[in-house]
């Protein structure tokens, strides 16, 4: 491994500006950020330094996905932390926070461990796992250092796994008494159970998938958010929804507020900004995802909420099943599907459209989850902060096909898309992990720590 990296003739993307520029590493950190205004003579390669030449692509911080299932331990026929872990570098992801409903789900510190210890053997990129709350776990949820873990995770609406946390007093609990940020799958139950009741009885096991937004409704979205934000409020906790699917839930948070200074943030996943209800014809159960994706109103609506601050953070909600698994009745295709790879590359397409710019993407997936979970010197390209960068050509069409797909469940809902642009390098904390379909695997990324 090169001590020291030269990347140059890059447009460099940060802090709501693109300037064109070198950046050195060495041993790992951002050494030095030059600016220039025009290319650089060409600089001799030797032992000591590695010269990158980004020949006038851009460069990125390296993606932070706060909401990813790895499935590993227990599920790992669909996934596990290595394969997925490539298949986010390859998509520009160098840090990942994984959710708790593994198997067995990890509820206690003992389990959490477990799974940090996998990581530091399979992981590409850097990590950090969610403590799951259940209903009784209490004592466990005031054993963890805010230092070492990212969040705290609360099903307040069952998805995939059993940990539903539906006991009031429970989470009144957990609100007042959580060192951690709170985030929260928020779909309530009982409405839930309810519309699978009424749609069953109307369709018996031969639901269509058109109906899933029907019976993961706005209204389960909404009761449960808003019953989310009125315990932070309540307690001044530390929360943050995850997967924003709604309109109507946007009217639940606040633009005004400078990222640092908010109690209650949010997050939107890609494919909610990307597929509406009209896609579930073409696409059936491949994009059955939880909370459901809803209408072109809704659609809509979320990007605007981007756009304007409403939603803090872009993520994925990478959850692979087998296509076995998905090819199933309504009632037994499992929720979820993959994403890291193909995140950034969605969002760029939207940039080559004209609807949102590169600092703003830049803003919602690198520098604002750093920012929202306070990660240590990551998220930014800074001086001082550890090289975690990814090199994008915007310009290099490709087409997803199975043969390129980096999930273990080997299918992706973009299959047979064109993309228009493409991760050409990326670097966790300054080793080049992936270049133009390669990976080394010589060194496995860091646990993530917070400030």
């Amino acid at each position: 491994m090169n001590k020291r990296i030269f990347i140059i003739n890059a447009n460099i993307v940060n802090e709501g500006e693109t300037f064109f520029g070198d950046v050195l590493i060495e041993d790992g950190i951002i050494f030095e950020i030059f600016r220039r205004k025009h290319e650089s003579p060409f600089y001799q390669e030797n032992k000591d330094i590695k010269i990158i030449d980004a020949k006038n692509n851009y460069l990125f911080p390296g993606l932070i996905d706060d909401q990813v299932h790895f499935r590993e331990p227990g599920l790992t026929y669909k996934a596990d932390i290595a394969t997925e872990s490539r298949a986010a570098v390859a998509g520009g992801i160098t840090s990942f926070m994984e959710m708790p409903n593994t198997v067995p789900n990890a509820v206690n510190h003992q389990l959490l461990e477990e799974k940090y210890k996998l990581a530091s053997q399979k992981s590409l990129a850097n990590y950090s796992f969610y403590l799951g709350a259940t209903n009784d776990n209490l004592d466990e949820i005031l054993k963890a250092d805010p230092k070492k873990i990212c969040g705290l995770k609360v099903f307040m609406g069952a998805s995939t796994g059993n940990m539903l946390v539906d006991d009031k007093n429970a989470l009144e609990k957990i609100f007042s008494k959580s060192k951690l940020l709170i985030a929260t799958h928020s779909e309530d139950e009982k409405i839930i159970q309810e519309n699978f009741k009424k749609y069953r009885n109307k369709f018996f096991e031969n639901v269509p998938i058109e109906m899933h937004p029907k019976i993961r409704s706005e209204e389960a979205c909404f009761k449960s958010s808003s019953y989310a934000v009125g315990l932070a409020k309540k307690y001044s906790s530390r929360l943050h929804i995850l997967h924003l699917s709604t309109a109507k839930e946007l009217d639940l948070f606040d633009s005004s507020i400078p990222l640092k200074d908010k109690k209650i943030t949010a997050e939107v996943c890609v494919h909610h900004l990307w597929f509406n209800e009209n896609d579930y014809k073409k696409y059936g159960n491949r994009i059955k995802w939880n909370p459901a994706i809803k209408t072109t109103l809704d659609q809509k609506a979320l990007f605007k909420g981007v756009l304007d601050n409403k939603l803090d953070v872009i993520a994925t909600d990478h959850a692979p099943h087998t296509l076995n698994e998905k090819n199933n009745t309504y009632f037994k295709a499992p929720s979820g599907g993959p994403l890291v790879q193909h995140s950034l590359s969605a969002m760029l397409d939207f940039y080559n459209k004209g609807m949102i710019s590169l600092e703003k993407i830049v803003d919602k997936m690198c520098h604002s989850p750093a920012i929202c979970f306070k990660v240590k010197k990551r998220g930014f390209i800074h001086k001082g902060y550890f090289a975690d960068l990814t090199i994008v050509n915007l310009n290099s069409p490709w087409k997803v096909k199975e043969s390129n797909i980096l999930s273990k469940c080997k299918w992706s809902p973009f299959e047979g898309h064109v993309f228009n642009s493409i991760v050409t390098h990326t670097f966790v904390n300054g080793n080049l992990v992936y270049e133009n379909g390669s990976f080394d695997e010589n060194k496995m990324g860091e646990r993530l720590l917070f400030d």
